[in-house]
Parts: structure tokens; sequence; C-alpha cells
């Protein structure tokens, strides 16, 4: 049975959702089996398309060894299409199936094109400005366009590029880089505690500027993101006018997400000293937990700057993101394989992996809990008593 709110619900194509949304997080850490809980609530559950054949042995025992790029994104699209295809199957037509998806990887096109052929019911874009998204899913009018955005000039300038192609962002993320994990939406480390980014501002510029270009107010539902970990906040976003809320590391500690028990672990008991903001691979700001790997690579971060150089080929043969540091050599970004790192973190690989989070206290603190419990107490005015569950 779906959960039920007193809350106002999130209008998507013509769906009406529970108003929580579950970030996408790669590599594989939400896949099929999140997705699609959160789905089955009522809600809108994401999985992350990169690399999704490390879910897959059969894609692995194909490509593990690989060094032809092609096969290689061959597979993560294979690996993308059956997890899409499973999520539906666990929702039930329920909620909404969405597919996150970096404007940053190189394999952005075909993801794009791939999660729209399988079924997805909305594609959600961040990490860049998602200006030819309109273009690419031209012929999938009832896929929901999702962009993911920090301030409201990055909307303006959306909003203005996509009403020259004739269409409107489906709904609009707002991610706040001060409190969210992962990727984050500030061009440098010292911008992501900036005024600009506070959601009640970002929320009236934007309602401003709809009011400027002539669209309706509740026409594009507004999304904030990062730092949201009580039902009180979520009251407080929703009457400030937000459509919904979107929550990444909290779902990330349910029982179903798609990552080893050690991941949900090592995010749900990291205290705020264990939580770092470093340069990524792909030259943004992010947010992880600092654990062994990633304390090794901070005290060597600035001598492998000082010496960073273009590598011949990606090491690991697919060239993920469209610029990376390690493989192109610039210095200011950062100096390790992400997608290495981030596999070694969805196999529970603690002294290996890097393990985004936020930066914020997690819902019931280190408890494991299924989604159906952190969706109730997100939406209830009382909170839900914390007892520890197994992974």
């Amino acid at each position: 049975m779906m959960l039920s709110t007193d809350l106002p619900l999130l209008k998507i194509k013509g769906k009406s959702l529970l108003p929580i949304v579950q970030g996408g997080m790669g590599v594989g850490v939400s896949a099929h089996r999140l997705a699609g809980a959160v789905a089955a609530q009522g809600a809108v559950g994401t999985i992350s398309a990169v690399d999704l054949r490390r879910r897959h042995p059969d894609l692995m025992a194909q490509t593990g060894r690989c060094l032809d790029s092609a096969l290689i994104n061959q597979a993560n699209l294979t690996a993308l299409d059956r997890e899409i295809k499973a999520a539906k199957a666990l929702a039930g037509g329920a909620g909404m199936v969405a597919v996150n998806i970096m404007r940053a990887v190189s394999e952005y096109e075909p993801y794009v094109r791939q999660s729209c052929a399988s079924g997805a019911d909305a594609v959600v874009v961040g990490a860049g400005l998602p200006l030819d998204l309109p273009e690419l899913t031209a012929g999938y009018p009832d896929v929901a366009l999702i962009p993911i955005l920090s301030d409201v000039r990055g909307i303006n300038l959306l909003l203005k590029k996509w009403m020259r192609r004739g269409r409107l962002p489906d709904a609009i993320v707002i991610e706040h880089p001060r409190y969210a994990g992962g990727h984050l939406g500030a061009a440098r480390i010292d911008d992501i505690g900036d005024a600009r980014f506070d959601f009640e501002g970002v929320l009236d510029g934007v309602f401003a500027l709809f009011r400027e270009l002539g669209i309706e107010r509740d026409r594009i539902p507004l999304i904030p993101a990062g730092g949201i970990n009580s039902p009180q906040k979520v009251r407080h976003l929703l009457a400030l006018g937000a459509g919904a809320v979107q929550l990444g590391t909290a779902f990330a500690v349910t029982q179903e997400c798609d990552a080893h028990p050690n991941f949900k672990k090592v995010l749900a008991e990291a205290k705020p000293e264990d939580i770092v903001t470093f340069m990524s691979t792909a030259g943004l700001p992010a947010r992880a937990v600092r654990t062994p790997w990633l304390e090794r690579y901070l005290k060597r971060e600035e001598r492998l700057q000082a010496h960073a150089s273009a590598r011949a080929r990606c090491i690991l043969a697919f060239d993920c993101l469209i610029q990376c540091g390690l493989r192109d050599g610039i210095a200011k970004f950062g100096q390790f394989c992400i997608d290495n790192q981030l596999a070694a973190a969805l196999r529970g690989e603690i002294d290996k992996g890097l393990f985004f989070r936020g930066s914020e206290r997690l819902p019931f603190g280190d408890a494991i809990r299924p989604v159906r419990d952190l969706l109730q107490h997100l939406l209830d005015a009382a909170p839900l008593a914390v007892a520890p569950t197994a992974a």
C-alpha cells in the first residue's frame, strides 16, 4: 500500500506524486532496487546512469579487463536498460522512475537517448547546463525533463535557451552546494557557502524570474536539494513554495540501497569532522567521507597536482568524463580515477573507496531503515522512533 500525506503533492506530467525525490547516486549506488522501492511508495525514485555495468556480473566479465571503449559503453547502455526496466517492474506503475545523468560525462547523449527508449519517466541532468536536452528527447514528449541547477543565474540562462526551443522544464532541482554530497554546483570550493545558493533567496528569485518571463508560478515545480533531513525542513520549504524536496544520502543508508552494507555503514556512522570537501577529477568541488583512501589522497594532492600531465589514454579505457583531471593533466582538478574509487565504495571496500556524502546529520542517525520508514518520517510532523535495523 502506497503512502499518503496531507502535504501538497508534486505534479509532473499529469502524475500526482509524494513531494519527495530520491537523488541519483553513482556508481551503482542508486540502481533499480532503490529507485523502484521509492517509486513503489508513490515518490520519485532515481537511477544514476553512470557505469551501471558494475552491477551486472555478465557485463563485467565481458568488459572488466577490456580496452575497447565501444564495448564498455555498449555494456553500460545494456545495464541502464536492464536497471530502468527492473525499477519500473518494482514500482508497479506507482510513482516515477527517473534517470540522473551528468552533463559532464562523455556518454551523456547516449545515456539520455537510452533512458528515454527504455521507458524512464524522467531524465534529470546535473553537473553542467543541459541546454540541448529538449532536442535530445524530442521524440519522447512524455518523458519529464528536470535540470539540476544551484542559483538564479543558471536557471535564468537555461529557461531562456529552452523557451527559444518552445520547451520548459517539467521541474527544476535546486541543489545547495554547502550541504549536498557528491559533485557540487559551484565552480570553486570557496564558493560553496555563498549566500546566492540559499534556498529562500533562490526560490524568491526564481518566482520573480517566472513573473518576468510570463511563466505561471506552479508551472515548473522547484525541488530544493541538500541538507534536508527532517519533516520540519520539508514543510518549511514547501511553505516557501517548493514543489518537493530531494534527498540523497538519507536514501543511500536505507535497506533497499543497491550498495554494499559497508557503504551504508560508512555513511551512517560518519561524524561532521569526517566529511570533507575537495576537488573532483571532473573539475567540480565534491563532498565525501574522509576514509583511509581519501586521507591518503589529500595528503598527496598538492604534489600530484604539481606534477599533473596528460596521459595517452584513460586508465580504464572508456573516458567516463568529458574532461578528467587525471587523464588530461589538468592540475587544478582532482588527480585520481573517480570511477575506480566510486566502484570500490559500491563494493564496500573502505580502504579503497570514495564515499560521497552530504554534510548534515541523517534522519535516523546511524540506523539503517527501510525506504518506507524514511518517507513516512519525512512526510509526517511527528518523527518515527529511532531503532537500529540490520542492513
